[in-house]
């Protein structure tokens, strides 16, 4: 009797332990893992999913709440997007910010590969205190900034036009690319500029040859979060540009579809479902690339 019940005893217990510890690392794995990265989600995408709703809202849904569900659209309507394009100068606005995001970040990562360069690879005497100042100059916020530069953009006559921003933007903008651009540039092995430099190469040939071909990475990178942060500059826009039609997105959406304490939300809603739509396609062209600048740099 002892010898079957030890036998039915272990028979039992044997296939029950694995079991009992799949479901604990399952259920911790849920806890820890896929119940965060829910939360984090919903919270993440939420703003996007309501600004989608508004947008194909009318005005008897979002006024009401009472009788309609605020979660949810009973009634679709393009009407809020008819008015946005046909009777604002939302199409402008855009092509405006268009330009200048793409102007001013070009502009950056000309000068920003150029510091980086010379910073981490010229190895010039103090040039550690040259990348840290630039970094510092980074942290100083555009509220404090654009005081004095106004005074720089009214003597120079570009008050009210686009190249105010153009111009305006890389300073900070720069910093941000500089310091990003030095940490790339520093992953990258020096023995390949050194064999060029022998082999009677001059340091352009190599920046443009050898270096610059392998920080592609980083370059996307510092590109995307030049073409991001220009896109949605506030401060400078609003002080530099003062026509109606010169305006750029993120000023314009609050400033014209505003009327007093009367919002127009579900223009509103569109032209911000718009105007995040060109930095969401920018990034989905690039996420490979942009991945990668940040796990993982050239190896040696």
């Amino acid at each position: 009797m002892s010898d079957t019940t030890a036998t039915t005893i272990g028979a039992t217990t044997e296939p029950e332990g694995p079991q009992l510890l799949s479901w604990d690392s399952r259920a911790r794995r849920v806890v820890t893992i896929y119940v965060p990265l829910a939360c984090f989600l919903v919270i993440l995408l939420f703003p996007f999913y309501w600004m989608g709703i508004t947008t194909f809202k009318p005005n008897s849904e979002l006024l009401n709440y009472k009788d309609n569900n605020p979660f949810w659209i009973s009634s679709p309507t393009l009407d809020n997007i008819r008015k946005l394009l046909f009777e604002t100068d939302y199409p402008r606005w855009l092509t405006t910010t268009m330009a200048v995001a793409f102007a001013s970040t070009a502009l950056s990562l000309v000068s920003s590969v150029l510091a980086a360069y010379a910073i981490q690879r010229l190895r010039f005497r103090g040039s550690n205190y040259v990348g840290l100042a630039i970094y510092i100059a980074y942290l100083v916020p555009p509220s404090i900034l654009f005081i004095p530069l106004a005074q720089v953009v009214f003597q120079l006559g570009l008050f009210d036009t686009p190249f105010a921003l153009i111009l305006t933007y890389p300073t900070f903008l720069i910093p941000f690319c500089t310091w990003l651009l030095i940490g790339y540039f520093k992953s990258i092995p020096y023995e390949l500029e050194e064999c060029a430099l022998i082999d009677g190469a001059s340091r352009l040939q190599i920046l443009r040859r050898i270096t610059l071909p392998l920080a592609v990475p980083g370059l996307i990178s510092a590109g995307i979060f030049a073409f991001t942060l220009s896109w949605n500059e506030f401060i400078y826009a609003l002080a530099f540009i003062s026509s109606t039609e010169k305006k750029t997105v993120p000023v314009a959406i609050l400033t014209e579809l505003v009327q007093g304490d009367v919002y127009h939300w579900g223009s509103l809603m569109a032209g911000a479902l718009l105007g995040s739509l060109p930095v969401a396609i920018f990034y989905s062209f690039f996420v490979e690339y942009y991945v990668s600048s940040l796990t993982g740099a050239v190896k040696e």
